[in-house]
């Protein structure tokens, strides 16, 4: 039988500073949400003003606009954030095309977003918190697709694939500074990006009959992994890949 999400959690992140990257839509915004309820004082990125807009008067966060595609507009960007606590790589672009028409153009946009803005953004805020000499944590939100291949996904499976690898080498070069790195791999997730890429019932079919719990994820599934991978309750959690799956990979 098929559960719904459960009470969400409590974590208390009084004091601290996070930022999170992609934050105007979907799970990035149920991120922030989830942050600002538990206390935190969060600093939000993404393209979109008015999102960020929407998001400030919702939470109180301070939103900041930027193409997260640009090398230095994301470093000015996690600059301008100031000193930082806790870190979510959440930017990420799906540009669905089959393998054999995959364009150059499309595969450097996914990578310069999804992968590129993630190593850009953490070194800034990685040197900020050694310089400091004060611990820290990041989550890049990465997917069940850094696994398993996808048709339609050549340039998504890839870029995940990388940003798996990238959070293993970040894990071993931060963990002697007292920076937990980590990441959440979530299966296909109700946000209006994944209503693009599975709202056909003809391919979400056979996707759900692999995940042993019966359902897709929520936004808030998703938040509250990335919380927890953020909080003191995972002081031994590092270089994880996290499955936020119902089971999907088991089965």
């Amino acid at each position: 039988m098929t559960q719904p999400p459960g009470a969400a959690a409590t974590f208390d992140f009084s004091g601290r500073r996070a930022l999170v990257t992609g934050a105007g839509k979907g799970i990035g915004r149920e991120i922030v949400a989830f942050l600002t309820r538990c206390g935190a004082d969060v600093v939000a990125l993404s393209r979109d003003q008015g999102d960020l807009d929407s998001l400030s008067r919702e939470t109180g966060c301070v939103g900041v606009a930027v193409d997260l595609g640009s090398a230095d507009g994301a470093r000015r960007a996690a600059k301008t954030a100031g000193p930082v606590d806790l870190l979510v790589n959440n930017a990420g672009i799906a540009l669905l095309q089959p393998f054999l028409d995959t364009t150059p153009d499309a595969f450097d946009q996914t990578m310069a977003v999804n992968v590129r803005a993630a190593l850009t953004v953490s070194q800034v805020v990685a040197r900020g918190l050694i310089q400091r000499g004060a611990p820290g944590a990041i989550v890049n939100v990465s997917s069940q697709s850094s696994m398993v291949g996808l048709p339609l996904h050549a340039a998504y499976c890839a870029s995940k694939g990388a940003l798996d690898q990238l959070t293993r080498v970040m894990a071993i070069e931060l963990g002697p500074h007292g920076i937990r790195v980590n990441a959440v791999n979530p299966t296909v997730t109700l946000t209006p990006m994944g209503q693009m890429a599975w709202g056909d019932p003809a391919r979400s079919a056979p996707m759900l009959a692999r995940i042993p719990l019966g359902r897709f994820a929520q936004a808030l599934d998703v938040a509250q992994a990335v919380a927890y991978l953020l909080s003191d309750a995972a002081a031994m959690v590092h270089g994880v890949m996290l499955p936020v799956d119902g089971g999907f990979l088991t089965s």
